[in-house]
Formats: structure tokens, C-alpha cells, sequence
């Protein structure tokens, strides 16, 4: 990394590391209510399926997304300009805000395909050489701080997602990601985002 790429990097982990204050949750508050529910809702239930659900997500992962944003590590042209006036503080605030919010459970679309992709996430495909995604996500999908939670994520955007990771279109995140998602068929990311949207 570049020094300047260590010194931010630095200043977020300390900012990260820093007790979240009423202060602080008040200001991300202010902050969602206008910004982030045009399109992740008030309380991180996004009702589109292609913006992530961000109720009960990882305080830490969601930080650290942000800045991705706004330093370009992670390329959006909607998600840049709304990052752009914030810094590490409310990023660090937004995260223990979303975490916060309890998510709702998400009825799945198609049960037949979500229990095709139950299989691949809990046990992968030992013929095509596809991990399971529990080995990372956990067999809930609860994820860790550094990993996200997939749990009850809108099966569309986690498709999205993966295709991004197979065609290298997002590279801000763990390099293991490219290699599943290329493995992945076109049936199988959809079972694997179908199951992952019904976890609780």
C-alpha cells in the first residue's frame, strides 16, 4: 500500500477502535435520515432488491466499505458522491447504526432452487472445486467483523455481487471471492443467492 493508503487505513482503525457515543449514533441517524433511506431504508431494509439490506451488518465491515467508496477503492458512481463529505467518525457511527437495526426474516421467492443452493453453501461443490461459503460466511451466514453478513441479503444483489467478484469488477475486498464466484455457474449463483436470502 502507499503511504498515504497506510495512513488513512490507520486513522480508520482507530476511529473504529473508539467506543460508538449517543452523540454518534445520533449523528449517523441524521445522516440516514438524509442520505442513506433514499435507497437502504431508515432502518438499513432496503425494499429495492438491487441496494444491500444493511440491518444488523457487521459495524466494522460497514466502516471500512465506506471508506473503500470514498477513497475509490470500491468503484460505485451512486454510492461516491454520497460518501464524499464524510469521514471516518461517521462511517464508524453509520456501521454501529446498521448493526444496530434488527433484521427482518425474508420469505425465499423459489424453494426448490434455495435448497439446491443450501448444498453449495454449506458444503460447496467438491467436483468443480467451489468452496462452501460457510468455510468464511459461517453455516448462518452471520459473518464476521471483516466478512460480511449475508444472512436475509436480497437475493438479487448478492447475485450482483458475485458476478462483480467473477468479472473483477470489485476488487476491494477478499481475492478469495474472485475465485469461487468464477467457479460458480450461472444456476448455482442464483441457488446460492436464493438460500442465502431466506437465513436468519
Amino acid at each position: 500500500m502507499r503511504p498515504t493508503t497506510n495512513l488513512l487505513f490507520a486513522a480508520l482503525l482507530a476511529a473504529m477502535a473508539a467506543p460508538t457515543t449517543a452523540a454518534d449514533l445520533a449523528r449517523a441517524e441524521e445522516i440516514v435520515q438524509g442520505k442513506c433511506f433514499i435507497c437502504h431504508g431508515a432502518e438499513g431494509e432496503s425494499s429495492s432488491p438491487v441496494f444491500p439490506r444493511l440491518a444488523g451488518q457487521h459495524a466494522q465491515y460497514v466502516a471500512r466499505q465506506l471508506a473503500d467508496y470514498k477513497s475509490g477503492k470500491r468503484i460505485s458512481s451512486t454510492m461516491r458522491p454520497m460518501v464524499e463529505d464524510l469521514n471516518e467518525a461517521d462511517f464508524k457511527a453509520l456501521g454501529a447504526y446498521f448493526e444496530s437495526r434488527k433484521p427482518l426474516k425474508h420469505a425465499v421467492e423459489d424453494s426448490e432452487l434455495a435448497q439446491m443452493g443450501r448444498f453449495i453453501f454449506l458444503r460447496g461443490n467438491p467436483y468443480s472445486g467451489v468452496a462452501a461459503c460457510s468455510g468464511c460466511h459461517g453455516p448462518k451466514g452471520n459473518g464476521t467483523e471483516s466478512l460480511p453478513r449475508v444472512a436475509g441479503q436480497h437475493a438479487q444483489y448478492t447475485e450482483n455481487q458475485l458476478k462483480a467478484f467473477n468479472k473483477r469488477e470489485r476488487t476491494n475486498d477478499n481475492a478469495i471471492m474472485h475465485a469461487i464466484a468464477s467457479k460458480l455457474t450461472e444456476l448455482e449463483t442464483k441457488a446460492v443467492a436464493a438460500y442465502i436470502s431466506g437465513l436468519e
